[in-house]
């Protein structure tokens, strides 16, 4: 069965069921109502009956059904009356006889409660009254035969009624069904049709704010994510292979070079050492492409502990400076904090320390005089770090393209590298929920800017 059909089933035997309860409802308040009137009425024409009885009992010992019948006639279809005394026996009675056993009649439960009301077999409603001054019994039959033809009429109405509107239900709740889930069905031939090769198609999404539209724009959010890991993919692919392909033919042409040739041992220890800085470039390219591998499957886990981000900023100061005696490092708080926790960041110290000394790095090798500044801004939401250099800037097209693995700006001149950097950096301060931006602030003066939620 699929969605549409259950989904209207469903709706439709939800209506339904509200649908039977409010006919059976209906349909028992108007008998309960009916079967109430027709005892007052009943009981009212027993009353006036018995009183025209008891006048003229005043009037003469004897009394005939014709003496009452000429001062009021009978009112109600199969209208009778009976009057027992205080001892349950027969003492007058009005209309044809029917068999009433008397005597099971609780006299005791009537004279103590006053009145009594039943309906038997035949639908004849019966209402017995005790009369304490006379000490008598009044019992007054009649049977409702317009009501229970009202009530007849009543229940093939409601039914018609509700086989109707469950009818009209089912077709409108299968029509409005189709509409809701159209999306869905775009949705799912959408699915169908998205391959590798196809991923700029989307689904268009409609003005409204529903939880079908909500789908819609996530599906395509996430075909955009997927069509970005692609293209990240086979650009990855294709600028690994330029890059190794590059170094091995650089090796090999100096290989072959060297077996053709008649050098002395001057002149192969030159092509060894040429061939072990091309080595050298090989496994720093490698160990690169694997770090960037690697950060591709981490994510932010909540068991990381909390850090103290100055501490781990001064740590990764005193270790840059025994790699690089010549820098000229800096780092200063633009503004302290009046509380600790502005200070601690959930992460991996490991990589936040990797992601720190590659800026430092960078900010080092590109500078005009080996001088990187390091500043620290806290706030109650965030801390931010900037890494300032003085040196050539780039410029708007390339700072939108310095994360894209192996791109090399104009300004790195003669400076060896692989383009790697900033997007091993970049993917591990997204994997911390943070950011990194560049900005080129004045003249020769760049700025790399690390922001990262601090504890709440």
């Amino acid at each position: 069965m699929n969605l549409k059909l259950r989904f209207a089933l469903l709706f439709t035997s939800f209506v339904a069921a509200i649908l039977l309860i409010a006919c059976t409802g209906i349909y028992f308040l108007y008998s309960t109502y009916r079967e109430e009137d027709y005892y007052n009425r009943v009981q009212s024409e027993g009353n006036d009956l018995y009183d025209i009885y008891s006048n003229l009992k005043q009037k003469s010992p004897v009394v005939q059904q014709e003496d009452i019948l000429r001062v009021h006639r009978i009112a109600l279809v199969n209208e009778r009356l009976y009057v027992l005394d205080s001892n349950g026996s027969l003492i007058f009675s009005l209309g044809n006889r029917i068999n009433i056993n008397f005597p099971i009649l609780d006299l005791k439960r009537v004279k103590k409660l006053g009145v009594i009301r039943f309906t038997d077999v035949n639908n004849h409603q019966i209402v017995v009254v005790y009369k304490p001054a006379q000490k008598q019994y009044l019992i007054t039959t009649a049977f409702d035969r317009v009501g229970l033809r009202k009530l007849s009429t009543m229940k093939l109405i409601l039914a018609s009624v509700f086989g109707g509107s469950l009818l009209l239900t089912a077709v409108m709740s299968f029509l409005f069904v189709r509409q809701a889930i159209k999306p869905i069905v775009e949705l799912s031939n959408q699915m169908q049709r998205t391959n590798e090769l196809n991923l700029s198609e989307r689904i268009f999404v409609k003005p409204a704010k529903d939880e079908i539209n909500a789908i819609a724009q996530n599906f395509n959010a996430m075909l955009e994510r997927i069509k970005t890991a692609f293209e990240f993919r086979k650009s990855y692919v294709h600028h690994t292979s330029h890059e190794l392909r590059t170094p091995l033919a650089v090796m090999l042409s100096q290989t072959e070079a060297a077996l053709n040739s008649n050098y002395d041992v001057a002149g192969y220890r030159k092509v060894l050492m040429s061939l072990k800085e091309d080595q050298q470039n090989l496994i720093e390219l490698t160990n690169s492409l694997l770090l960037i591998s690697q950060n591709e499957q981490i994510e932010f886990m909540d068991e990381w502990p909390y850090l103290r981000i100055d501490e781990l900023l001064f740590d990764t100061v005193a270790y840059f400076n025994k790699s690089f005696p010549d820098a000229k490092t800096a780092f200063s708080f633009d503004n302290l904090p009046s509380d600790d926790e502005q200070l601690m960041v959930k992460g991996n110290e490991a990589l936040l320390r990797a992601a720190f000394i590659n800026l430092m790095k960078n900010a080092y090798l590109y500078s005009d005089d080996q001088s990187v500044s390091i500043r620290l801004i806290t706030d109650n939401k965030t801390v931010r770090i900037k890494f300032q250099n003085k040196g050539d800037q780039l410029s708007i097209e390339e700072a939108e393209k310095m994360m894209i693995p192996f791109f090399r700006g104009s300004n790195v001149g003669k400076k060896k590298g692989f383009g790697l950097g900033l997007a091993i950096i970049n993917r591990i301060i997204l994997i911390h929920k943070g950011s990194l931006t560049y900005k080129a602030i004045s003249e020769n003066l760049n700025s790399f800017v690390v922001i990262l939620p601090v504890k709440k």
